[in-house]
């Protein structure tokens, strides 16, 4: 992973102050997914680093990870498992409950998505307080599979995600960084 590579990404998210309240300065990842040149840098990041790591499935968290996640699925030849907000999935799921900064949300897998014999990445565009990475381990895990690492483009580390996460036993792999909210 060049330096260079990791500049380019970053310089490609748009920060949107005050969205979506005051003081929150809002990573926005579109610009890098709308331009052709950064989208394939930053799915060869991946791709790059996962090659020989031979997971099984690419799990992605509703909704920003099945961009990245169904993408780094296809250039490793493997499948995509979608991790979906509730209700979202038509057949028989087991769903998990985590804390939110104003309430709480549920997030659902299939239960055949998985077994025992799977490795899977488990993917999302950012890290903020770890809650929505932590429930779509903990469904992975209940299903039987081995969650070899998380992953995501951004972390946002003063809001304490990337601690939980790895106090969690999950390996973290970001590419960027940003300080504040």
């Amino acid at each position: 992973m060049s330096t260079s590579d990791l500049d380019f990404i970053r310089q490609q998210i748009r920060t949107v102050p005050d969205w979506p309240s005051a003081g929150v300065q809002f990573r926005d990842i579109t610009p890098l997914l709308s331009s052709p040149k950064a989208f394939r840098v930053l799915i060869d990041q991946f791709v790059h680093r996962y090659f020989d790591a031979r997971p099984t499935a690419i799990a992605g968290l509703d909704a920003r990870g099945f961009i990245i996640g169904s993408v780094l699925a296809y250039e490793l030849n493997i499948g995509f498992v979608p991790i979906r907000k509730k209700g979202k999935l038509p057949f028989t799921t087991v769903q998990e409950s985590y804390e939110l900064e104003y309430g709480s949300a549920t997030v659902e897998i299939h239960t055949d998505a998985v077994g025992p014999q799977d490795r899977v990445v488990l993917i999302d565009d950012l890290i903020a307080t770890g809650g929505t990475m932590l429930a779509g381990l903990r469904l992975l895990q209940r299903l039987g599979a081995e969650v070899i690492e998380g992953a995501a483009i951004v972390d946002l580390p003063e809001l304490g995600g990337s601690d939980r996460i790895r106090a969690a036993g999950l390996p973290l792999h970001t590419l960027v960084s940003f300080e504040g909210h």
